[in-house]
């Protein structure tokens, strides 16, 4: 089983919004890492998470240092040209905005995690297979 993968915004904010200790111990396991768009869409899910969360806001605090602390940002100047290219490629039929996201699976070879369903099935029909559901992959570990 592979120990790092690529994951998009979504999964981030279902485990922000989650609270479960579970994914602390997910996260010291395998290498969860996202590129730097992920801070953009992660602004605008702000108010979302803070409703949609259990945890008060001290206790959310908490987990959100550690959940970031476990993860991994890395920034779109290190993507080379062709992934972003072909992602783009990838992306116009199904959601323009994962761009980063599949470009940055291309780029480290790596599988994509998602909760997008859409997503899933609209790269696999391309023939794109470095995707898989998040919770697919929570059922496998």
């Amino acid at each position: 089983m592979n120990l790092r993968y690529v994951i998009d915004v979504n999964v981030l904010v279902s485990i922000l919004i989650s609270g479960k200790s579970q994914y602390i111990n997910m996260l010291s396991l395998f290498d969860f890492i996202l590129p730097e768009f992920a801070f953009v869409e992660l602004n605008l899910y702000k108010n979302l998470v803070m409703q949609k969360t259990k945890l008060d806001e001290n206790q959310f605090k908490n987990y959100a240092y550690t959940i970031f602390s476990l993860i991994k940002f890395m920034p779109t100047f290190i993507q080379q040209d062709k992934s972003i290219q072909f992602a783009t490629k990838l992306c116009a039929k199904v959601d323009i905005k994962d761009v980063s996201y599949v470009s940055l699976a291309i780029d480290t070879n790596l599988m994509l995690l998602t909760r997008d369903d859409k997503l899933n099935k609209g790269l696999r029909k391309q023939g794109f297979k470095q995707i898989e559901l998040f919770e697919n992959f929570l059922n496998s570990i």
